[in-house]
């Protein structure tokens, strides 16, 4: 089956209704050009807190609500499914989840994810956790016949989670990051703990610049799945939104800092270099060999020549 994707950046900022407006601009951008879906970045119309803007408190939900309506009528007017970064407000004094709603063709929310690891340490007083709740469920859905799944930025550090929604057979990953907006003294900071003797051999002299892309081609040719991976185009933003193809091979590639939707057609019919299949399902189930298992003496004794 093919799916027609946008994937998105644009620069996301505090104001809500800024973030609002790139969204319908590309929303109907992508119908434009025939699309099925089109895929925003983590925070894309709330904002991201911590970076974006500082906390929650005195933060416009009335806004945040009202503009969530919007896009939902925008989907049903063009007929196009949105994976819609934003926060997801709680009860009490529990912090808000950062979520992806996902909004289908009819412009109602078909699912809605929770990122399940937020970022920060068991104090949850940083990073995510110092703004946000985990989440405690994986969102899986079908658009066109075609199963698909969802991640948030730091999720990926966790190949489980990859591994997991393979196990639900999902054929395409919308991973969404916010991997921008960041200052000086943060950047100088990644700077620092990569070394500088170390940014000739490497694509990027940050963290998220390295080991994100990096991960997202290894996660799709283990898993066979498609990924998009969609980012924050906010300066400084760490790399361009792109598409990983099943066999790890990067299809379509935005520049970073720039505005705008990246095309692609997944075809998940077609057939590619998959070198792992006729053993992952093995691996998943914590067989680890291939083939026929020996039994043989000298394979036993392994403190011999």
């Amino acid at each position: 089956m093919i799916l027609k994707i946008a994937t998105s950046q644009f620069p996301i900022s505090a104001d809500i209704i800024k973030n609002k407006d790139y969204i319908l601009k590309q929303m109907r951008e992508a119908s434009q050009e025939g699309c099925d879906v089109i895929h925003l970045p983590e925070g894309s119309l709330s904002g991201y807190a911590g970076v974006d803007f500082e906390s929650f408190k005195d933060f416009d939900w009335a806004t945040l609500l009202q503009s969530t309506k919007e896009i939902m009528a925008e989907a049903k007017s063009l007929a196009l499914w949105v994976i819609l970064g934003s926060s997801h407000r709680l009860s009490g004094n529990n912090k808000p989840h950062n979520s992806l709603y996902i909004i289908n063709d009819r412009g109602d929310i078909e699912d809605r994810y929770d990122k399940l690891f937020c970022a920060g340490d068991d104090t949850g007083t940083v990073g995510d956790l110092a703004h946000y709740s985990s989440g405690n469920h994986f969102t899986t859905f079908e658009i066109k016949g075609v199963k698909c799944g969802v991640l948030i930025c730091h999720d990926y550090r966790y190949p489980e989670l990859y591994r997991e929604l393979k196990k639900r057979h999902v054929e395409v990953v919308f991973h969404s990051y916010h991997a921008g907006n960041m200052d000086s003294e943060r950047q100088r900071f990644m700077e620092s703990q990569i070394g500088e003797a170390y940014f000739h051999l490497n694509p990027g002299r940050t963290y998220p610049e390295i080991t994100m892309p990096a991960t997202m081609i290894s996660y799709a040719a283990n898993n066979y799945v498609w990924i998009s991976c969609s980012n924050t185009s906010a300066q400084e933003s760490c790399w361009g939104s792109f598409i990983v193809r099943a066999d790890g091979v990067i299809v379509g590639r935005q520049e970073k800092n720039c505005e705008g939707i990246l095309l692609t057609e997944f075809d998940t019919q077609q057939s590619y270099y998959d070198s792992t299949q006729f053993w992952r399902e093995r691996a998943i189930n914590g067989n680890y060999f291939s083939g026929e298992k020996i039994d043989d003496e000298r394979s036993s004794q392994r403190h011999l020549l």
